[in-house]
């Protein structure tokens, strides 16, 4: 099932205008993820709204926003007057310039959607606001409002649709100043630049996010299955840390030596690993938490329990389908 739309409004270019919908691009709900619950019983915490002076639960009706002034001043604002200032262009983006991407600084990217026709009308108008910003081989410049608060967006082709990111505003974004200044102007020699180039060399390679692995999503994986099927969890050992760099030049030659070690090796285990992602049919969905947790009914910690354990014949949790990256 197709995921719900973030937003549904119109894209307008001067007086081009079609209908469009907005996607996340993204999503978190493929990672595991925990509730807080009771040891003593395995039911979950519930969290009441309270007053924090008196300590008496507060409904719903009776809580309104504040802005904080100072320790104990609120500056109250209904939801009414937030109506009141709400923006006009709620439902409407509008493209306001255009600019070359390379313009753009990565500090004031936010987040990605997918901007597509909504409907069966305004394909047309949609394909010509697209076809126009490709063209020019620019990113147009625009406004949407979600959630009350207006965003700028960059929109750029990708493929038959367009990509919308959410940039921040100046405010936003710290410079840098404050904390480079403190860094201090070293003088590198020619043969310690040349030795940190040839090591950059050897990790030198194409961008293959499908070769990504989240170890720690797998060891979570891996922790949950351990704990369903009752086996012992080993204690981890503290890793050996390869403690200060005395010489510079030492710890760069050294990691060429290391490298040349595990080149050829590296080298096949990545070429193994292309290899069997080309022979891998796309699923409809990455498998995730959803596919690994069984619900827990029933009360009491240890019974929740019990329930949770895996029965004959059922399948280990497997982690999503990842190949390792080697090196």
């Amino acid at each position: 099932m197709a995921p719900r739309a973030n937003w549904k409004g119109f894209l307008r270019l001067s007086l081009v205008t079609c209908p469009v919908a907005l996607y996340p691009a993204t999503s978190d709900t493929e990672k595991v993820s925990f509730n807080q619950i009771n040891r003593k019983t395995g039911h979950r915490i519930k969290y009441l709204k309270v007053d924090a002076e008196t300590g008496d639960e507060v409904t719903s009706e009776d809580i309104v926003k504040g802005y904080k002034v100072d320790t104990d001043t609120y500056i109250e604002v209904t939801k009414d007057e937030l109506d009141d200032i709400a923006l006009d262009s709620t439902h409407t983006i509008e493209i306001d310039e255009f600019v070359p991407k390379t313009d753009i600084d990565s500090r004031y990217l936010i987040r990605p959607y997918y901007l597509v026709p909504d409907g069966k009308v305004g394909h047309d108008a949609f394909a010509v606001i697209r076809e126009t910003i490709r063209s020019m081989d620019k990113v147009a410049i625009g406004r949407v409002v979600l959630t009350n608060r207006e965003h700028i967006i960059a929109l750029e082709p990708l493929g038959s649709g367009l990509m919308g990111t959410l940039l921040r505003y100046p405010y936003e974004v710290r410079g840098e100043n404050d904390y480079f200044d403190d860094i201090q102007d070293v003088k590198l020699t020619k043969d310690m630049l040349d030795l940190a180039k040839h090591i950059v060399e050897k990790k030198s390679g194409a961008f293959e996010p499908e070769l990504f692995e989240d170890h720690y999503e797998t060891a979570l994986i891996d922790l949950i299955n351990k704990k369903r099927s009752g086996a012992p969890i080993a204690a981890k050992t503290a890793p050996k840390t390869g403690g200060n760099v005395i010489n510079l030049m030492d710890a760069l030659k050294k990691s060429i030596a290391n490298e040349k070690d595990a080149g050829p090796a590296a080298k096949v285990a990545k070429d193994v690993t292309k290899d069997a992602l080309k022979g891998k049919k796309p699923k409809k969905r990455v498998e995730g938490q959803r596919e690994m947790l069984l619900p827990i009914a029933g009360k009491g910690g240890k019974d929740a329990a019990a329930k949770a354990a895996p029965k004959k014949g059922d399948k280990p949790v497997r982690a999503p389908a990842r190949a390792k990256k080697a090196g």
